[in-house]
């Protein structure tokens, strides 16, 4: 007989076209969830890829008094979860006392600032810019990395009011899906070029002529697939970022004109303009509790602006590895000594 799981699974998200909320039917708060998760961690993984790539789990509070519940439940989407004190990852920006926990917060230790506000802050018709290249900041986690993380998990700990401080999302599956015929071949078998945004070969800089530093030899840049196919589903989807992890000396597509204003970079800003219309958009209004899980391998996303002179951000982020895909078998990790 078949058991009834114990998720209620609804979408899309508000507003949007794609993503999903998962609620347990019995509302039994984080460790409840937790343990749901682990006992049916394949409806969620199904579930995240029927949604394509976004789900939202509302109520989630209780992580921040118990930090191991949030790695437990990230260990559901994948074998490995990343430990930001064996990869480099800034000191103060590592929680204290569970390591594969990234700090995302505008308060000491941490003092990230948040993304400038848009120029102009808002669309002509009054609404928040999401579309590229009026939105910055578009990207997927650590995808100068080869091979790139699949899943990310991210906490409200300690959001800013609405209206501010939003994480957007887009969805790669639907728009290679509707990309014309004509660009599905252009890009067939292109790849992009990725490195940190460290590295001193963002556009800005490449146009200023400013030297790029040297890269030791566990930051070179990676090349990726322009599409990606999804391991587990077999659906194609766009696989990029934009100006800040993309290398726009070499690239930033292999095998085109490199260099900010080449053939390359103009390719990918029709891409990356597709991709980021607002009918493959989510805008996510954060409230404290809220856990989103996204998968990098079919979405991209952006942090927007908030107001970090007068108010608090505190988030929680997990990074989990180890389905990427046929084309990454058999890699070692570009980014850790052999």
């Amino acid at each position: 007989m078949r058991m009834t799981s114990r998720f209620s699974i609804t979408g899309p998200l508000d507003g949007a076209s794609f993503g999903a909320v998962v609620r347990l039917r019995d509302g039994a708060g984080a460790a409840g969830f937790t343990a749901a998760a682990e006992a049916e961690a394949a409806t969620l993984r199904r579930a995240l890829a029927e949604a394509h790539g976004v789900l939202l789990v509302p109520g989630m509070g209780a992580m921040a008094d118990d930090p191991g519940l949030l790695l437990r439940a990230s260990h559901v989407f994948g074998p490995e979860v990343e430990n930001y004190r064996q990869t480099g990852m800034a000191p103060n920006m590592v929680h204290p006392e569970v390591p594969e926990i990234f700090v995302v917060s505008n308060i000491p230790p941490v003092l990230r600032a948040p993304p400038a506000l848009p120029d102009p802050p808002l669309t002509a018709d009054g609404h928040l810019p999401v579309q590229y290249p009026h939105r910055r900041g578009w990207h997927t986690d650590q995808s100068y990395r080869r091979p790139p993380p699949d899943v990310s998990l991210f906490l409200g700990v300690e959001p800013v009011p609405r209206g501010q401080g939003q994480t957007l999302f887009a969805d790669g599956i639907a728009a290679y899906e509707t990309l014309p015929a004509e660009v599905k071949a252009r890009i067939e078998g292109l790849d992009g070029i990725h490195v940190s945004s460290s590295a001193g070969r963002r556009r800005e800089a490449v146009r200023a002529g400013t030297p790029p530093r040297a890269l030791g030899p566990l930051e070179q840049p990676q090349r990726q697939p322009l599409v990606r196919t999804h391991p587990e589903t077999g659906q194609r989807a766009l696989y990029m970022c934009e100006y800040g992890q993309m290398d726009w000396l070499d690239g930033p597509i292999a095998g085109l004109e490199p260099g900010a204003d080449g053939e390359g970079g103009r390719l990918l800003d029709l891409l990356m303009a597709h991709m980021t219309q607002p009918r493959f958009v989510y805008v996510h209004e954060w409230t404290a509790g809220d856990l989103v899980i996204w998968d990098n391998r079919c979405t991209v996303h952006a942090a927007t602006w908030f107001d970090a002179e007068n108010l608090r951000r505190v988030m929680w982020r997990t990074t989990v590895s180890g389905n990427p895909g046929a084309v990454y078998r058999g890699e070692a990790k570009s980014w850790l000594a052999a």
